[in-house]
């Protein structure tokens, strides 16, 4: 587009190629339509006025004519009425109905050169009135076509011969006129011609380096064009691909979420189900059989063996303590397995959550916050308590409508989190604090867990960047767990903050919610 530019002051490379070559020809053609077409109008309008002009002229020199007694119309107001009115028929009708064509521009210019020749008749041939001549062809080269002025030219050399010849006064105003009169002034309309012809092929030549560049810009425009076509249509392919790419990284994202959060509750589902193991491999169960086997043994004697033998004598109390120890394992175990019941129904949870993420939808139940907390800290890793100095501060806050399954997903990385932060500090100052409680805010009441330790603390320039994909401080660590923390809190149009006076000064993690009383008629509560 630069070159065209720079070629609209100079004309363009030769030879142009064919479909530029063809388009500029039309252009061209379009152009000179245009020009044709307004000074056909133009002057077929002349005409008019020249008419008119004439018909002034012959009533102001010669309205009457008289002979004797009698008194006349003078033939030159005839001839101003009929003959102007026969020269600018055709032209008028060409220009009105067929606008542009060569037949209607050769008319008007003999209708022009015609009509001077008229004016100079009733002008009495003064010499004055030649100046209407050159007037003519002035305005004929406004077609830019020089075959135009050549016919004019032949019309009124040949107008001023026959008049020259025959009637010498209409046309020079004397009664005689000789031969090197006529060529006189032919002599000076063809010298006219010389520079209305030269300026008709400059304009053609200028007009047809105009559409030489347009044809040049509108190619550059049409390549462009093609080119921003084929750019979108190769953004639109990498946009598809980009969502392809964002979609599977978002499933990727998804899946590395749920497998942190599964890998959180397999630790102490791992860690219960191997107590509950060792329990059965070192339970007194075993000892029951021996003492079975002793009974079979005296089954005929079994009243005398009871009484009288001494290691009969031993088999009650060793039953009643037996039943004891049996009742406080199977006591021990429950709650083992019931803590292992909890961890895999959470891990069912955690896989349904992100299976059901596409639906939109939040399951909320009736729940008390507070047992939320204590459900998180039960399904950590044993010894929690007593590695860690456990403080709890719970605000007297009711039943609420919350997506347990959620809020235990962030409690449960927020706790590991801060238990992993205090394990630094030496034992017995290792203090991790859990409250929680309504707090006003901006938005309204809303309800805030808290999870706050003394351990290794945060940077400052890590505080914008902790809850991000990926972003860990961790050597082991992958940096999943605090950004799907922060997911799943907006998820429930919620926010997870936090907040550190540097490294060293501990850590303070907040979960905000918004507050969703239970409704009547609720009967689902944890």
């Amino acid at each position: 587009m630069v070159v065209a530019a720079k070629n609209m002051s100079t004309s363009p490379p030769r030879p142009l190629p064919p479909n530029i070559a063809d388009n500029a020809a039309a252009l061209l053609r379009e152009h000179q339509q245009i020009i044709w077409k307004r000074t056909d109008l133009l002057l077929s309008s002349l005409l008019e006025f020249e008419w008119a002009l004439g018909l002034l002229l012959a009533l102001w020199r010669s309205p009457r004519t008289w002979n004797g007694a009698n008194s006349s119309v003078h033939p030159h107001v005839w001839a101003a009425i009929y003959l102007g009115g026969a020269i600018l028929v055709a032209p008028i009708l060409l220009a009105l109905l067929r606008p542009g064509r060569v037949l209607t521009r050769h008319t008007i210019a003999i209708g022009q050169m015609l009509m001077s020749g008229l004016l100079i008749h009733l002008g009495g041939g003064q010499i004055e009135m030649h100046f209407q001549i050159f007037g003519a062809l002035a305005f004929l080269a406004f077609y830019r076509d020089w075959h135009v002025l050549v016919t004019a030219t032949i019309v009124t050399a040949a107008d001023h011969l026959l008049r020259g010849i025959l009637i010498p006064e209409s046309v020079y105003g004397v009664a005689y006129a000789s031969l090197w009169l006529t060529a006189e002034h032919a002599a000076f309309v063809i010298f006219e011609d010389i520079f209305l012809i030269g300026s008709c092929v400059q304009g053609v030549r200028e007009m047809r380096g105009i559409a030489e560049n347009r044809a040049l810009l509108e190619h550059s425009y049409h390549d462009v064009e093609k080119q921003v076509e084929d750019r979108t249509a190769e953004l639109k392919s990498a946009q598809a691909a980009l969502m392809n790419s964002a979609r599977t990284a978002g499933m990727a994202e998804i899946a590395t979420s749920v497998l942190h959060n599964v890998g959180n509750v397999l630790n102490s589902v791992n860690i219960s189900a191997t107590i509950v193991a060792d329990k059965l491999r070192l339970s007194e169960v075993s000892t029951l059989s021996k003492v079975s086997e002793m009974i079979v043994q005296h089954k005929p004697d079994l009243a005398s063996f009871l009484t009288t033998d001494e290691r009969g004598k031993l088999i009650p109390d060793f039953i009643t303590d037996l039943a004891q120890c049996l009742g406080e394992e199977q006591s021990s175990m429950l709650g083992e397995v019931q803590s292992l019941s909890k961890g895999i129904d959470h891990i069912k949870q955690i896989v349904a959550a992100q299976q059901s993420m596409a639906k939109k939808s939040n399951v909320r139940t009736s729940v008390l916050p507070a047992s939320l907390i204590e459900t998180a800290l039960n399904l950590q890793p044993p010894g929690l308590a007593s590695d860690v100095q456990l403080q709890r501060h719970f605000a007297d806050v009711p039943q609420l409508m919350l997506d347990q399954h959620k809020v235990l997903q962030v409690l449960i990385n927020l706790v590991a989190n801060a238990r992993e932060a205090v394990m630094v500090r030496p034992a017995g100052k290792r203090e991790i604090t859990l409250s929680v409680g309504i707090i006003s805010s901006a938005a309204g009441d809303r309800l805030r867990f808290q999870v706050t330790d003394n351990g290794m603390g945060i940077a400052p320039e890590h505080l914008t960047r902790i809850f991000s994909h990926g972003f860990t401080t961790k050597k082991d660590g992958h940096g999943f767990g605090l950004h799907s923390a922060a997911n799943a809190a907006k998820e429930m149009d919620g926010s997870l903050s936090a907040i550190s006076s540097g490294m060293g000064h501990g850590a303070i993690f907040a979960l905000d919610l918004p507050v969703n009383p239970v409704e009547e008629g609720v009967s689902c509560k944890i």
